[in-house]
């Protein structure tokens, strides 16, 4: 059976601060990889793996100081994320973060929101 989160039940640390607001955070691992191909055929024969990175999102209503500061400072930090339901709780840590941009947006009966995409050197699940 899945393990099943919920955001209610989680929260998410920057640098062992709570970011209050958060909406949601995302993030993707992207692994270079190139195919070695045989001459005289067009089937590959190898596969060889290079860098690994990893880059996210948190969606933050209205907006953070802490991480506005980060953004202005190119200030290097971590991101822990405690995902949880029930009993049941995953880690999610991220090393050696940098902010790459900020997004803003405000819609008609609605609130703000930032979006600030990050990157990061790697990322552990425990």
């Amino acid at each position: 059976m899945p393990q099943i989160y919920t955001a209610f039940a989680s929260e998410v640390k920057v640098n062992e601060e709570t970011i209050e607001g958060l909406q949601s955070i995302e993030f993707k691992h992207i692994k270079s990889r190139s195919d070695v191909g045989a001459i005289g055929t067009d089937e590959r024969i190898a596969v060889y793996f290079g860098q690994k990175h990893v880059d996210g999102q948190l969606k933050v209503a209205s907006g953070n100081a802490t991480l506005d500061q980060l953004l202005a400072n190119n200030e290097s930090f971590s991101i822990s994320a405690i995902l949880k339901h029930g009993d049941a709780a995953r880690n999610v840590t991220f090393d050696d973060c940098y902010l790459d941009s900020k997004a803003f947006g405000l819609s008609a009966e609605g609130h703000a929101e930032s979006i600030y995409s990050f990157s990061a050197t790697r990322v552990r699940e425990e």
